[in-house]
């Protein structure tokens, strides 16, 4: 179905979005211009790390961006570059995701081929208008092809390729030769006869399709092939046509005429027959698909068999038949029971087991303690003795720092009237008032005189006399 087919009839006015509007854009340009041949320059040539090439065509009043993707670019047998003149044959479109107005290039050739090519195009035209090169005409190939007829000469490479390669695929089918010349004055002339005896005797011979064949070549040398006469030749046959002329470039008045075109004579005979080997597994695969579905269809009825069978059964077999099973379920539930009763008794020894292992042993930590006990005892007490020597040896250590022991061993403390301990004569005047603290008693004196340099007489030291306190 055409995109435009999807709008409503109904609404005057449908709101489209862009990628709609695109596309119906895109399907008016391809369905109003054919595949046309344009001439121009080529510049902004740009080519692809994917293969494809882009450029744009132009001439002195306009151009128009182009595109050849890389299946096409591989087949041009020489390098594009900018500035060459060339006609390129073209679809005319619309890229949809940016909008853009562009050429897909199928083919293209230096320009200045020359008024062969202007012939061409005007036949071209005239038999499309008369509806010659229409769709509606073309006819289907016959699924199953058990003749062929073949159309070209007996010297071209072109026969022995397709005869090559309909042994090889398709050795099951028969040949017919229509001996013609391909190329010459006069070739197109007899190619049209040879078309017509061929359509004349498919009857006779058996023939399913016809093979219109030749070889690459220039212009000039497939230019039988674009005489009015074959075209009408092949529209005129009784049997389907399938044309392999040249290579894949190469279009002739004959492609658009015949009911099918292949790019290679190759290709022709790949189309014409398709492989035994194909063929056969494809009748394998509905063999083993109609074993299935037949299988499936006796499993199906045997199911239905097996389920409409127990209400054939009397009442009393049916009770029988539940009575057994209610024993027999009754004795897998003793079974049952009794395994599971085993099972738990088993668990029970085991977990008993584990416990007697697992209970602590009190005989050997009483048995270590009370070895451990004279030991802390004896621990203890020398660790007290310990402590008693030290803390003697502290008291007698404090003793000597006593000042009372001090005192009694001939010093004397004094403090004057404010009650401060002199350490220092420059603390005192003369006539002060003084306190001298001795280890028994004190006594109050006046200062009379006051040296402020002497210190005490080695004599006067307690310890400076022999066998003092030291």
């Amino acid at each position: 179905m055409h995109t435009a087919d999807l709008l409503p009839a109904a609404t005057p006015a449908p709101v489209l979005t862009v990628t709609l509007l695109n596309r119906l854009a895109r399907e008016r340009l391809e369905a109003s211009f054919p595949l046309c041949w344009v001439a121009g320059e080529v510049s902004n040539l740009t080519r692809a790390a994917s293969g494809h090439l882009y450029f744009s065509l132009k001439d002195a009043g306009a151009q128009v961006r182009c595109v050849m993707f890389r299946n096409r670019a591989q087949l041009l047998g020489w390098r594009l570059e900018n500035g060459q003149h060339i006609e390129a044959r073209v679809l005319v479109t619309l890229y949809e995701a940016r909008g853009d107005f562009q050429l897909n290039v199928e083919a293209a050739r230096q320009a200045g081929i020359g008024n062969l090519y202007e012939r061409f195009l005007q036949l071209k035209e005239k038999l499309e208008r008369e509806g010659l090169f229409a769709a509606a005409g073309k006819r289907p190939l016959p699924t199953f092809v058990r003749r062929i007829g073949i159309v070209t000469s007996p010297q071209a490479a072109a026969l022995r390729d397709v005869l090559a390669t309909l042994r090889r695929r398709a050795p099951h089918v028969d040949i017919v030769l229509y001996p013609t010349p391909v190329q010459g004055d006069g070739a197109g002339a007899q190619i049209a006869a040879a078309l017509q005896l061929a359509s004349a005797r498919a009857r006779a011979d058996a023939t399913d399709l016809l093979i219109l064949c030749r070889g690459g070549g220039s212009i000039e040398d497939l230019w039988a092939f674009n005489e009015e006469i074959v075209a009408r030749a092949l529209r005129a046959s009784t049997l389907p046509v399938i044309t392999g002329i040249g290579h894949e470039t190469d279009f002739t008045i004959a492609d658009f005429a015949a009911d099918h075109r292949a790019p290679t004579p190759t290709a022709a005979a790949e189309l014409a027959a398709p492989a035994r080997a194909a063929l056969r597994e494809r009748l394998g695969g509905l063999r083993a698909a109609l074993s299935r579905q037949m299988l499936r269809a006796i499993e199906q009825r045997a199911q239905r068999l097996d389920g409409l069978s127990p209400r054939l059964q009397h009442p009393a077999e049916r009770l029988a038949r539940q009575a057994e099973a209610l024993r027999n379920l009754q004795r897998r539930l003793d079974a049952t029971l009794a395994q599971s009763a085993a099972r738990g008794r088993e668990r029970l020894a085991g977990l008993a087991r584990r416990f007697a292992l697992a209970r602590p042993d009190g005989s050997r930590p009483a048995r270590r303690l009370e070895a451990l006990a004279p030991r802390l005892h004896g621990a203890w007490q020398r660790r007290q003795q310990a402590r008693h020597a030290d803390l003697e040896r502290l008291a007698s250590s404090l003793a000597h720092l006593n000042p009372e022991n001090v005192l009694a061993r001939g010093f004397s403390v004094v403090r004057d009237d404010a009650g401060r301990i002199v350490s220092d004569s420059a603390m005192l005047e003369p006539s002060a008032r003084i306190a001298v603290h001795f280890h028994r008693g004190r006594a109050e004196a006046t200062v009379t005189a006051l040296d402020r340099d002497a210190g005490m007489p080695p004599a006067a030291l307690p310890f400076a006399r022999e066998g003092g306190d030291a």
